[in-house]
């Protein structure tokens, strides 16, 4: 495995309130392998977008293995830009909840070869969040969804 692309998203309705992850692996070529989404319960929407992001690397151990993570490069794609700053290290964390969040995040990334954390435009990331809203609409039922 050469290099997987992984889009995120997190939400919340209400913030805090109801939240849900999007998560969907995918090949170098764009192609889907795999899609989640998973309700959370209560959490801020930052919260929501840290958790996917954790879930992710998580998941891509669990299906993959520490020894092909070891020789993968993960590009993990978002629509949320501070996010992105904060674990790019452009913005400073000071929120202490969201602090351990990028603890978890920071340490999960030193598992693999690589790992990259890229901005993208909602519009860019349409799949990752419709898993958050059917996630949130069937609230604590969690979906494995094949492509």
């Amino acid at each position: 495995m050469k290099k997987i692309i992984i889009y995120t998203d997190g939400g919340s309705r209400g913030n805090p309130g109801p939240s849900a992850i999007g998560v969907v692996f995918c090949n170098e070529r764009g192609q889907v392998i795999k899609k989640y989404g998973e309700y959370l319960g209560e959490a801020t929407n930052n919260e929501a977008e840290y958790q996917a992001v954790i879930f992710a690397l998580k998941k891509f151990k669990a299906l993959f293995g520490g020894k092909l993570a070891k020789s993968s490069e993960i590009e993990l794609r978002v629509d949320s830009e501070l996010l992105i700053k904060q674990l790019n290290g452009e913005y400073k964390i000071l929120e202490p909840k969201i602090q351990q969040l990028f603890i978890a995040v920071w340490n999960l990334k030193l598992d693999f070869k690589r790992v990259k954390f890229k901005y993208v435009s909602r519009e860019n990331n349409k799949e990752a969040d419709k898993l958050v809203n059917e996630a949130l609409d069937s609230q604590g039922k969690n979906l494995l969804l094949l492509p």
